[in-house]
């Protein structure tokens, strides 16, 4: 049984399980993180890089359930439900649908907001006290909306946020917001301004970790999949993985994202995640090129300009684990950057990519110990927020992973909710 270096196993490489292996190891802990593919090569990779604490409205709306239900069979709708039988689906939607009111929203968002502010902050410490070259900026985020009655409508959710947490936005009315970000066509309905985001570069982020934690002493391994768990009483011992053979664990953390559900049964858990595809487009950035990140509100776009590229991103499939790109989807972003847009493409395209979200259903993730086993913990369920919770979480991870007191509230994050 090989135990080298092994205290704490870290199943996934994304950005939550890498900050997970981050902040054990500064914690003092030995780590060897595992994962199935490359080390950043999954939905941490290509999204649209937002640390985002104005994001802290779940989906879970009142009106959420109306608004998608005619369009989500359509495919060229921005959310998409693939018809099959899939009964770990429609239990799924039937939950979702379930918290689309006011109470359920609220309890999520004020998790969602401690979370966010958490993150934000651990951002900032992170990528100044190691000198991370990762296109941090902070330069907000602009809603940009075509119909003045759209854009009158997110003032109702604009004085939400800002009497209960306190995230202020500014109103630009009609074209106010093409003076205000000139990259945008002439009448529009109006923006609201975001001065609290952040964005960065999510691949170049990876890369940096990579790097913190080698020198940090923590053992990663690629292409190597977890097969199972062995088990002594309600502890497990080792990991069996498909490259390394057995690994010694004095503890688990498993953060494999949306693959999360394939290691409940080892993980005793049966956390409720389904994948929901993600689209991007990365390209050279455009001669206009938008001075600060924007989502395209009607057309649920997203468009993140960076130092050293752009990237157009968005759509939500429930399709499974279908690993095919699908044009129709891809057009729906190119499409929306035209709607709204002087220039929205450039050429050449460097990067067509998808990721598989983990959604879960009250659109929280799970944190927490598993049920069965003393050693194991969950990492995962990040929604359409994984860079943005990134930091938090793995903090959490750790302070509950070694005994410690965590900083945050995790009581509505627990694996048996």
């Amino acid at each position: 049984m090989r135990g080298e270096g092994a205290g704490t196993v870290v199943v996934g490489g994304g950005i939550i399980g890498a900050m997970c292996a981050w902040y054990l190891a500064r914690a003092g802990e030995r780590v060897c993180l595992v994962d199935r593919d490359r080390f950043g090569g999954g939905c941490s990779h290509g999204n649209c890089g937002y640390v985002c604490p104005s994001h802290v409205l779940p989906l879970t709306q009142p009106g959420t359930i109306r608004k998608t239900l005619a369009t989500m069979l359509r495919r060229d709708a921005p959310f998409h439900v693939r018809p099959a039988w899939s009964p770990q689906l429609w239990a799924w939607l039937w939950r979702f649908a379930r918290r689309c009111n006011e109470r359920d929203m609220l309890a999520a968002a004020d998790s969602l907001h401690r979370l966010l502010q958490s993150s934000r902050d651990l951002y900032a410490e992170l990528i100044a006290d190691e000198r991370l070259d990762c296109e941090w900026q902070t330069s907000g985020l602009l809603l940009a909306f075509r119909d003045p009655r759209e854009f009158r409508r997110h003032e109702a959710t604009h004085r939400l946020i800002e009497h209960r947490y306190g995230l202020a936005a500014r109103p630009l009315e009609g074209d106010q917001v093409v003076g205000f970000e000139p990259a945008l066509i002439e009448g529009l309905g109006g923006g609201w301004y975001y001065d609290c985001d952040s964005h960065l570069r999510p691949d170049k982020l990876l890369r940096e970790m990579r790097r913190l934690l080698l020198a940090a002493g923590v053992r990663i391994v690629e292409h190597c999949a977890v097969r199972g768990f062995r088990t002594v009483g309600e502890r497990v011992a080792a990991v069996e993985t498909s490259g390394e053979g057995v690994v010694a664990a004095e503890r688990v953390v498993v953060a494999c994202g949306a693959l999360t559900p394939f290691l409940n049964e080892q993980a005793g858990c049966r956390v409720a995640i389904q994948p929901g595809k993600g689209y991007s487009l990365t390209m050279p950035r455009p001669a206009i090129c938008p001075r600060r990140p924007l989502v395209l509100e009607e057309r649920s776009v997203a468009i993140t300009p960076m130092d050293s590229g752009y990237r157009i991103g968005s759509t939500m499939e429930f399709a499974g684990y279908d690993s095919t790109l699908d044009p129709r989807r891809l057009r729906l972003l190119t499409d929306g950057a035209r709607a709204y847009l002087r220039e929205p493409l450039a050429d050449p395209v460097q990067e067509t990519w998808f990721g598989w979200r983990p959604m879960t259903w009250d659109s929280l993730p799970y944190i927490g110990r598993s049920p069965r086993y003393a050693n194991v913990w969950v990492a995962a369920g990040h929604n359409m927020l994984g860079l943005s919770l990134a930091t938090a979480t793995g903090r959490l991870a750790a302070e509950l992973a070694t005994g410690r007191p965590p900083h945050l509230d995790v009581r509505p994050l627990r694996l048996d909710r």
